[in-house]
């Protein structure tokens, strides 16, 4: 059902994943092409997503993204949007070669960062046939607006500006955590629901996961706006699952983006926070999702 894979983006860094394919497909069937968040690996629960992508009888290229988990890249830890979402359409290229894939039906899933990235690829990328964002960044400016607290805004900022000197030098990166147990310390992701999910799932799932992203990876996601671009994937089909007691990537981000997409569209809603989609929420998450793929992507 799931084999080891890898594949060479377009300007050479290896990206490895999982290969996950139906145990009664006959031929080429429908494949989904799927990336975790920020920082995350694969092993942080999208292999509970593939597998039931693959009972409904879709297969999955499931990938770490460059600089984590099993893939290359030659600065660690280190998160460029941007190159993200050029991964996501490399490994489409990718998934259009294996033999089990049915290249006219092609769907994409993300999660959180990478549920912004989708909602970018889907718009920019017609060889996308359905798009499933769940609990998506919507505005990185607008989330971190909410996300730094107003008095630690100015030395947030002055933080970026003395990185970029330092860099200018030759010197490396500045790092900072991903998460912190108090939320109130310096930290990429500052709230306890995400200190509490990546401290938990690195330890029981996620050995290779490390507590650390570059500085200037949080500066580009401030000045990442991936829903600029939701209005522009129809007529691709977009489904996105919103958690509406997200208080990581706002609910009410999410929600304003869905209003301004448009259709065809379907919008989910769950009742917990961000990450009861991977856990507690998880077949209210990857129900609806297995289905929008199957009624796009199946006929």
């Amino acid at each position: 059902m799931r084999k080891d894979i890898e594949f060479n983006t377009e300007d050479g860094v290896t990206l490895r994943g999982w290969h996950y394919v139906p145990d009664n497909a006959g031929g080429p069937v429908p494949t989904i092409v799927m990336a975790h968040g920020f920082s995350a690996v694969k092993e942080m629960y999208l292999d509970r997503f593939a597998e039931a992508f693959a009972a409904a009888g879709m297969a999955s290229v499931v990938f770490d993204n460059r600089n984590f988990g099993a893939s290359d890249g030659a600065i660690r830890q280190d998160i460029d949007p941007w190159v993200q979402v050029s991964d996501y359409r490399d490994a489409i290229t990718f998934a259009e070669t294996l033999p089990e894939t049915d290249a006219s039906r092609i769907g994409v899933w993300g999660s959180s960062y990478s549920g912004g990235h989708v909602l970018v690829v889907a718009a920019q990328d017609r060889r996308v046939k359905a798009v499933v964002s769940q609990v998506p960044l919507a505005s990185g400016h607008e989330n971190a607006r909410r996300l730094i607290r107003a008095d630690f805004l100015e030395a947030t900022l002055r933080a970026f500006e003395e990185d970029r000197r330092n860099r200018m030098k030759g010197e490396a990166p500045a790092m900072i955590p991903v998460v912190d147990e108090d939320p109130s310390a310096p930290s990429a992701l500052p709230t306890p629901d995400s200190w509490k999910w990546f401290s938990e799932t690195h330890a029981a799932r996620a050995p290779s996961w490390k507590n650390e992203v570059t500085l200037r990876s949080v500066e580009k996601f401030t000045e990442y706006e991936p829903a600029s671009y939701i209005s522009f994937i129809s007529p691709t089909p977009l489904l996105m699952v919103v958690a509406l007691g997200d208080v990581l990537t706002v609910a009410g981000l999410a929600l304003a983006a869905y209003e301004r997409a448009l259709e065809p569209k379907k919008l989910v809603t769950l009742k917990g926070g961000h990450f009861d989609a991977y856990v507690e929420d998880f077949e209210n998450a990857s129900q609806p999702a297995t289905e929008w793929f199957l009624k796009h992507l199946a006929s």
